[in-house]
């Protein structure tokens, strides 16, 4: 009887950890499924290593200079980076070359938020549960910010599985949704066909009939996003309302993000168990979960990142820029109340032990 891989095990291409250490980058991915947010990083150009935090549920992760967002199962968790603080980490002294560390929460409730964004004037999110793009403050669960036309009322019934959040000039410009109905749950009979690109401004759709969109992503004033259900990176063409396949990949593609000339894409496996992804065109080759990273310019495929053991579905990819090692605290654990940062100053407190 072979031995199962220790938790979080992966595999990956010979080249990855160059590529990253050369890009002078760290890849952030959250995996709701494993109760994970993950950051895999190349301290050398020859060595890959990670580093797995808990949250409940995470979801979107949102980056803005030296903040990071979270959305968790009823919450949104603001860290932030204090490199003084990395330096003298009781844990692991001189290890980290960044360190996030929770500063505040807002409390949602159960709003079952998928992207998550910093815009010009706060948090903006895809409020999935109740069918709109809200801002988060605290003052309230959510503002709305907008509502598709379609939807007639603001209700907790994921009426057309909204997930998808492009910014632009610092605003919620462009969405995806799984199509355009406005009863409960109405996406899933034609969960793979009925896929909708908004732009927000004027609410009205660009494409159509797109096969479960997400992760749309404004990258040198062209629109990328993912189909999930055939495992494709796209490009829209929004004068014409179609799109060019950049490449395609063997899983349900989801979460996106870019350095340089490489998107680094999310892999996840597809639940065979599930009537609604068991139907999937790309059931069979969705085996495994990772990420992909594609040469943008080219579409070619250039390195992979596989799961062994552990994490089988991811939502979000992001990357870290300037990072080599970055480290990240959790409130699950008290640590993180003797993080103790000023402008001017930080410094570890004291245990009553020590």
């Amino acid at each position: 009887m072979s031995t199962p891989p220790p938790p979080f095990s992966c595999a990956h291409s010979p080249n990855v950890p160059e590529l990253l250490h050369q890009l002078k980058a760290t890849i952030a991915i959250s995996t709701y499924q494993a109760g994970k947010l993950v950051f895999l990083s190349a301290p050398s150009p020859d060595r890959l290593t990670q580093l797995p935090r808990t949250f409940p549920k995470p979801m979107g992760i949102a980056l803005k200079e030296n903040m990071m967002a979270i959305a968790v199962k009823d919450e949104v968790v603001v860290l932030a980076n204090d490199k003084r603080l990395a330096a003298n980490y009781p844990a692991k002294p001189n290890t980290y070359d960044a360190l996030y560390v929770p500063r505040a929460k807002y409390y949602t409730g159960q709003i079952d938020i998928h992207d998550l964004d910093w815009g010009e004037d706060g948090l903006y999110a895809v409020n999935t549960s109740f069918s709109c793009i809200v801002k988060i403050d605290h003052e309230f669960s959510y503002r709305p910010y907008w509502v598709p036309s379609f939807i007639s009322k603001l209700a907790a019934e994921d009426r057309c599985h909204l997930n998808g959040m492009a910014m632009k000039d610092g605003y919620p410009k462009y969405a995806t949704a799984f199509n355009q109905g406005d009863q409960h749950q109405s996406w899933r009979p034609e969960v793979t066909k009925a896929g909708v690109l908004f732009d927000i401004k004027q609410s009205e759709p660009i494409c159509t009939a797109l096969p479960m969109p997400h992760s749309p992503r404004i990258w040198d004033n062209q629109l990328y996003l993912l189909l999930s259900a055939t495992g494709e990176l796209v490009r829209i063409d929004l004068d014409k309302g179609s799109y060019d396949v950049i490449c395609q990949l063997d899983g349900f593609v989801r979460g996106m993000s870019k350095i340089g000339d490489y998107a680094f894409i999310g892999l996840s496996k597809v639940r065979k168990q599930s009537t609604t992804f068991s139907q999937l065109k790309i059931a069979d080759k969705a085996t495994s979960s990772g990420i992909a990273i594609i040469h943008l310019p080219t579409g070619s495929k250039v390195g992979i990142i596989q799961y062994l053991s552990s994490v089988e579905e991811i939502y979000d990819v992001q990357i870290l820029p300037n990072l080599l090692r970055p480290g990240i605290l959790n409130t699950t654990r008290p640590e993180y109340k003797l993080a103790l940062s000023t402008p001017e100053t930080s410094y570890w407190a004291k245990t009553k032990e020590s």
